[in-house]
């Protein structure tokens, strides 16, 4: 099974990220010019939270909140669960899975965040892990 590290590949290192005093706004923007449902919210190096289009949906536009006055502190959750480069796909599955999140950041051995996996990229990479499989249990079939 690959590592979450493997998934990256060319994307390991780079982080789409907000600080918390920017606008709910400004988040959706840099969301929308990336093509991504979530940035993580830094001060600095440190993460302090992510902020995902889930968030915006429960805590601003159901709440009738204003997303140009709205600071990304006061929406983000705090309590960011995260992976390691070298956790395999299946193990960053079965957590997104058990904590119904959907992006997990990825932090190494510093608490450095390297990257950012989605439940999108784990189940690609178990898709094409089974699909080599397949592939090598056909060939030996037919050899």
């Amino acid at each position: 099974m690959k590592t979450i590290a493997q998934v990256l590949g060319s994307r390991l290192g780079s982080v789409i990220k907000v600080g918390p005093a920017e606008s709910v706004l400004y988040a959706l923007e840099v969301m929308a010019q990336h093509d991504v449902g979530a940035v993580l919210v830094m001060e600095g190096d440190n993460l302090v939270g992510i902020l995902t289009e889930r968030d915006y949906a429960r805590k601003v536009a159901l709440k009738n909140k204003v997303s140009d006055t709205t600071r990304v502190r006061d929406i983000m959750t705090s309590y960011v669960i995260c992976a390691t480069p070298f956790m395999t796909v299946e193990h960053a599955m079965t957590l997104t899975s058990e904590r119904n999140i959907r992006h997990l950041p990825v932090v190494d051995e510093y608490k450095d965040v390297v990257g950012v996996i989605s439940t999108r990229d784990l189940v690609r990479a178990m898709l094409d892990e089974q699909a080599f499989v397949i592939q090598q249990l056909e060939q030996y079939i037919t050899a």
